[in-house]
């Protein structure tokens, strides 16, 4: 069998038209690289995808030619059969009263062949949230000022946003990803690349407010006033003074810790495991290696329960349980911020941003090397904003591996991300249908379309979706397949609506009446410019001065403004400024809006610029102005006037 037979059989595309309208067609060594990186799956003879049954829903499953009839089934969690039965029909319907959950299907025909995929049973949709319309403070949490923080914005300074949002009429803040990174590399600090999407970025704990902290007993205290200061955080610089000091707390919590404290941390314990111990015994085997986990010792390259235990009853018991303690103090403080957001009460709370993939050699990668592809990095294919296409250098999830473990890996997932959050957004939730992989050594426009069992993906973020009671917005920009958002809204996923992209062939601004209700509607991202910036034509500037194509000329921009003008003019809106943007965006059906808080400080330079790493600060610039002077530099009578329509208490 030659590669590409081989590939189509698997789901991969080897030949697509990209966002230019050129063909692309991927180079055999390539392919060759990318079929090895799979991992194996056993041809299915009866079935060709898992069985998805939508409680109250009619569903029913035809079975594949190979079957000989009749065929016997029973639908199994761990031990307990949940129902079972027998057909003589290869078109046969599901009982209508199955328990919502994740089973598995067992199949045995006629000729004792025997069979096993997984069986989802989902709610009709994911949460819908219990508000009409709403809007929401959208904040990159790490340039946050204050007098207080330690040169980077943590928790307690999230409570102050919420406080403040509240105060404005928003029903939610909106944050940059929160995932764990690598406490041992502060300078790799996107957002987007981490660690475990399952475990918080501890960076982000305020460590003076731990019990167990004492400023009188902390050596570092006069490093401190300089970050404060600093135009761009300087993550090595707070890391080495918040992990210091989250040492000694964790040294007074070993000494003298109530025994409320400690029930409590053993709580957390318990409820997050057998995770959280993995997490914690990687981060300690990390350390003590230096080098990626595939050229650890053979006993430590797969996660391995019984052998984590053994290691926390050894000298790395107290390294261990520093780990535990550290997501414990970054969790309660995070849990703490929803919780405010409850009592001020605000509709969304906390609506928290989720990465499409994780680094290659942290701990995702490691703890689940069925389901992620560690040689293979999501990107995307050539478009007009992103010429050479994108290679996002993340690992991300697999098909076969995720239905051999009935889709544990990404519901667990879904799970960390919904713990304390009222909405989350999907990163590049195409990658749900079909994922654009990248082997490593080629570039970005040499990858392949591989697909996704789309239908299970959303059956089960429905699932979590209802559980968690947590809105699902997915980001579905760029290249979208027919259908793709059709589907995605049936299953109760929101849709991203930027408005620099809600543009016609003739490159006029969409009217109000375009936006669909169950969407978050924005006026750009934190990969596009700020809306100082693009009226002044900085991001074009910028981008040409770093050798990178804009994509968009300056007679382009100019024309843009005047489509702007225009459309804002149809509605009656008189003004350009921000806040006739936001008129018109809150004039949409769409149920959220995010408005960006550089926007209203009027800030410049965007957070991100895609393709740079060391050209442009990214994930690195900080506000202008401290928290508590935010409400007095923005418009906050035109930021209400805008939004009124949107106010917090709304309720469907």
């Amino acid at each position: 069998m030659d590669l590409f037979t081989k590939a189509a059989e698997l789901g991969i595309q080897t030949e697509f038209i990209d966002g230019q309208g050129h063909r692309h067609a991927t180079d055999a060594a390539a392919l060759e690289i990318i079929l090895n990186a799979m991992p194996v799956r056993a041809p299915h003879r009866f079935l060709d995808r898992p069985v998805v049954v939508r409680s109250g829903r009619d569903a029913h499953t035809e079975l594949g030619d190979a079957v000989t009839l009749p065929l016997k089934w029973k639908i199994v969690a761990d031990l307990k059969v949940i129902a079972q039965g027998e057909t003589g029909d290869r078109i046969f319907n599901w009982p209508s009263d199955l328990p919502i959950g994740a089973w598995r299907l067992h199949l045995t025909d006629a000729s004792l062949f025997s069979e096993e995929v997984p069986f989802i049973v989902a709610p009709p949709k994911a949460f819908g949230g219990d508000f009409d319309r709403s809007w929401i403070l959208a904040v990159q949490l790490y340039g946050v000022r204050s007098s207080r923080n330690w040169g980077m914005g943590d928790f307690t300074d999230l409570q102050g946003l919420i406080e403040l949002a509240a105060s404005l009429g928003a029903g939610g803040v909106g944050l940059n990803p929160l995932h764990a990174l690598f406490d041992d590399r502060p300078a790799d600090c996107s957002p987007y690349s981490p660690n475990s999407r399952l475990f918080l970025n501890a960076l982000y704990i305020d460590v003076e407010k731990l019990p167990e902290f004492s400023r009188r007993d902390f050596a570092g205290g006069d490093a401190i006033s300089p970050l404060r200061q600093s135009g761009v955080v300087d993550y090595v610089a707070v890391a080495e003074l918040k992990w210091q000091a989250l040492r000694s707390a964790f040294a007074a919590f070993k000494a003298g810790a109530t025994a409320e404290r400690q029930s409590a941390f053993a709580k957390f314990c318990a409820e997050r495991a057998p995770l959280l111990s993995r997490f914690a015994c990687f981060e300690v085997l990390r350390h003590k290696f230096s080098k990626p986990w595939w050229e650890w010792p053979e006993e430590w390259q797969h996660p391995d329960d019984a052998g984590c235990a053994a290691l926390r009853n050894g000298s790395d018991a107290t390294e261990i349980e520093f780990v535990e303690f550290v997501q414990w103090c970054a969790d309660q403080q995070l849990q703490s911020c929803q919780q405010l957001a409850t009592r001020l009460g605000m509709k969304v709370g906390l609506y928290l941003d989720v990465a499409v993939g994780v680094q290659s050699d942290g701990f995702d990668a490691w703890n689940e090397q069925m389901a992620i592809s560690r040689h293979l990095a999501v990107g995307a294919p050539p478009d007009p904003l992103n010429t050479a296409g994108q290679n996002w250098g993340l690992a991300g999830f697999n098909a076969a591996g995720l239905e051999v473990q009935s889709f544990a890996p990404f519901r667990e997932m879904l799970r960390a991300s919904m713990r304390h959050a009222g909405a989350i957004r999907l990163d590049h939730v195409l990658g749900l249908k079909r994922l654009y992989l990248v082997p490593h050594g080629f570039a970005a426009n040499n990858g392949v379309y591989v697909q996704m069992p789309f239908e299970a993906l959303l059956a089960v973020t429905a699932q979590e979706s209802m559980a968690n009671r947590c809105v699902v917005i997915g980001e579905d920009l760029g290249t979208v397949p027919e259908g793709f958002r059709e589907q995605m809204a049936d299953w109760g996923i929101w849709s991203y609506l930027v408005m620099m992209f809600e543009r016609d062939d003739r490159g006029s601004f969409r009217g109000v009446d375009h936006y669909a209700p169950n969407a978050l509607v924005t006026f750009n991202t934190h990969d596009l410019s700020t809306y100082a910036g693009w009226r002044c034509f900085s991001d074009l500037a910028l981008k040409r001065s770093l050798g990178i194509d804009p994509g968009e000329s300056d007679d382009a921009r100019w024309h843009a403004l005047a489509m702007l003008t225009d459309v804002l003019r149809h509605h009656a809106i008189d003004s350009d400024d921000l806040y006739a943007v936001l008129r018109f965006l809150a004039c949409t059906k769409s149920r959220l809006l995010a408005v960006s808080l550089e926007d209203l400080l009027g800030v410049i330079d965007q957070p991100n610029i895609p393709g740079t790493i060391d050209e442009h600060p990214n994930w690195r610039q900080r506000l202008p102005i401290s928290i508590d002077a935010i409400g007095a530099a923005i418009d906050v009578a035109a930021l209400k006037d805008a939004t009124g329509e949107r106010t917090q208490g709304s309720v469907a």
